[in-house]
């Protein structure tokens, strides 16, 4: 009896009651089989590193892990249903910077992604590369803006739809270099790049598993990528933020839970995750497609999710974007 009452403090001073502790320590890993949510169909950029991931994480915790493509309204569908989904950490989404940074701003959600999804960990991030097709001559960002600036509203840019990181970034650079190019929204990466190799449009900010082979090819001319340095796979292409000190509009993707799971749970998740992600296989397999693994606590997560919805709303709010 004393070296229960004991143990009971101990939970206590842990911060968590004992009966709480211990039965969330034997939900782990559920009982049922785990379902990791993205938001875009099968073989796209977010689907291809959560299935690199699922499959080492079902071989660490001995379970099965799977994969479930709930395309629509740009991911938002998704994070809607495991913002309502289950709270017992058989869920988890694989997140994208769209719905939880960028669609609040556009438009009123099912959901609040500040009060509704629990960050666990940063998945991958990667840049955009802005490309331009070498029928236009321009081989440089500079001369990108500078052509931009001698015929406003001339100049056009594609992106995979309104709010998405394409547009953000192209919203961006109009913002940074006081030009005005247009934003034509597709309906995915797939059409836009169909028009950009055939003249219809004169640039696109392009995921660079897809514009990496066109750019081997010389059908397009790589500016600029999005991030704050350069990716290993386009090391002589530079930076917007070389021309722009500070400029980042990187993609992301990053695992995120009901916000009604236990903490303890988020807690194992957020181990669990950052362990598959710092497996070198997987960083390397992630890699090939153009993806950087980046863990972190779910404290940075919550931090960072929070600058980037506060940035991307002034972006929307100066530049008076609507999703039409």
């Amino acid at each position: 009896m004393k070296r229960l009452a004991l143990t009971a403090a101990a939970a206590m001073v842990a911060g968590f009651p004992l009966a709480f502790t211990a039965a969330h320590a034997q939900d782990f890993p559920p009982k049922k089989p785990v379902t990791m949510v993205v938001g875009f169909a099968a073989g796209g950029s977010a689907d291809i590193a959560a299935r690199v991931i699922a499959r080492k994480l079902g071989e660490n915790i001995g379970q099965s892990v799977v994969v479930e493509n709930k395309p629509g309204a740009g991911g938002n569908l998704a994070h809607a249903q495991v913002a309502n989904g289950p709270a017992d950490g058989s869920m988890l989404l694989f997140g994208s910077i769209g719905p939880l940074s960028i669609a609040p701003h556009f438009m009123k959600l099912a959901y609040d992604p500040l009060k509704d999804l629990a960050p666990i960990t940063m998945g991958v991030t990667f840049p955009n590369v802005l490309v331009v097709p070498a029928s236009t001559g321009i081989k440089t960002l500079g001369e990108f803006i500078a052509k931009a600036k001698r015929a406003p509203g001339k100049l056009d840019f594609a992106s995979t739809g309104p709010g998405s990181a394409a547009h953000m970034a192209g919203e961006l650079l109009n913002d940074v270099a006081k030009i005005d190019t247009l934003h034509v929204p597709y309906k995915g990466g797939a059409p836009a790049l169909q028009d950009v190799l055939g003249d219809r449009v004169t640039s696109f900010y392009a995921a660079p598993p897809t514009a990496l082979p066109h750019i081997e090819s010389g059908k397009l001319i790589p500016l600029a990528t999005t991030g704050l340095s350069r990716p290993a796979y386009l090391p002589n292409v530079p930076t917007v933020a070389e021309t722009y000190p500070g400029f980042n509009a990187t993609n992301w993707y990053a695992f995120v839970a009901s916000a009604k799971t236990p903490k303890p749970l988020l807690d194992r998740w957020n181990v669990e995750l950052v362990k598959v992600l710092n497996t070198p296989e997987v960083r390397e397999n992630l890699l090939k497609h153009g993806q950087t693994a980046a863990p972190g606590s779910r404290d940075e997560l919550g931090k960072f999710i929070a600058a980037e919805h506060g940035k991307w709303g002034r972006i929307v709010r100066e530049r008076k974007l609507t999703a039409d």
